[in-house]
């Protein structure tokens, strides 16, 4: 996985790396039991504080989106949703309603967001029924 982060940008650099593990597992870019760059490789690599990437790996560790195996490194996590289906669907819908009014304020029309999101939807990689 090749990581980057924008010192410029107004995202902190660990909530950065969050975003691009994510993303990555959820476009399918990484698998599960796949190695993370070392601590210290990552932040020599993208020049910034070990604590940083630190963090940012912690986090993901939170979220149970990594693990970390000691002496070995941090490895992606299989996806096992921790909240119930109603717990998860009503998490989805409030993301569904700020996406949507952030459409409605850009402009666009019903059938045009229907195909944008069908269009993104088939470069991720989503469970099974």
């Amino acid at each position: 996985m090749k990581f980057q982060c924008d010192s410029a940008a107004r995202t902190p650099i660990y909530r950065q790396l969050i975003e691009q593990v994510r993303e990555a597992v959820a476009r399918g870019r990484v698998q599960e039991g796949e190695r993370l760059p070392s601590v210290r490789q990552l932040s020599k690599q993208l020049v910034v504080n070990p604590n940083t990437i630190a963090r940012a790996y912690t986090e993901l560790e939170r979220e149970g989106l990594v693990h970390t195996r000691p002496g070995l490194g941090v490895f992606i996590a299989s996806l096992q949703p921790e909240l119930s289906n109603q717990a998860r669907e009503r998490r989805l819908a409030a993301l569904i309603d700020r996406f949507l009014t952030e459409a409605v304020h850009l402009g666009f029309a019903a059938e045009q967001v229907t195909a944008m999101l069908a269009k993104r939807m088939e470069q991720f990689q989503f469970a099974e029924k």
